[in-house]
């Protein structure tokens, strides 16, 4: 099996988080919603937040310096076929509201109310739904995406600690 690794960030500015909007991809013809972020380069493999700092500038222009607070909340794992993907998910704040365009989709401020309304993959939307459920919850969860008895998708959720062996 091959491993896919991937970063992605969700920036907030007061009560609007910054999302992008692709017209389609290869799960989808419709458009959906994401964060901004994409797959890790070879030499940030060890270093998800190099890429996820890396993906935010090529996507909105938004800098590291005008970043704060950006740490990792979510890990998120899932199989598609003889690929495991596993996704590294911060969250951080920004006082910019500008952004540049990018040609991987259109940028929006949304309102965090919104978010149960947009078209996102399962495992972005059971994502943002613990976050919601959790929202002051520092600790980093481990989601993986899996089926239930009725072959639909569900999500199981482990908070990931460090257990202290000898």
């Amino acid at each position: 099996m091959e491993i896919r690794q991937m970063s992605t960030a969700f920036l907030f500015n007061e009560d609007k988080v910054l999302l992008m909007k692709k017209e389609s991809s290869k799960l989808t013809n419709q458009p959906f919603w994401t964060g901004l972020g994409g797959h890790m380069e070879s030499d940030e493999l060890n270093y998800p937040i190099k890429a996820c700092f890396r993906e935010i500038y090529e996507e909105s222009g938004i800098k590291a310096t005008e970043i704060n607070e950006l740490k990792l909340r979510y890990i998120l794992i899932r199989i598609k076929h003889d690929e495991i993907r596993q996704q590294f998910v911060y969250f951080g704040k920004t006082i910019r509201t500008q952004y540049v365009t990018s040609d991987e989709g259109e940028l929006y401020w949304k309102d965090i109310e919104e978010l149960k309304e947009l078209h996102t993959s399962k495992i972005i939307e059971f994502m943002l739904e613990h976050y919601q459920n959790n929202i002051n919850k520092t600790e980093i969860m481990i989601g993986t995406i899996t089926i239930d008895q009725d072959e639909n998708p569900k999500m199981q959720w482990s908070e990931l600690k460090d257990p202290i062996i000898f």
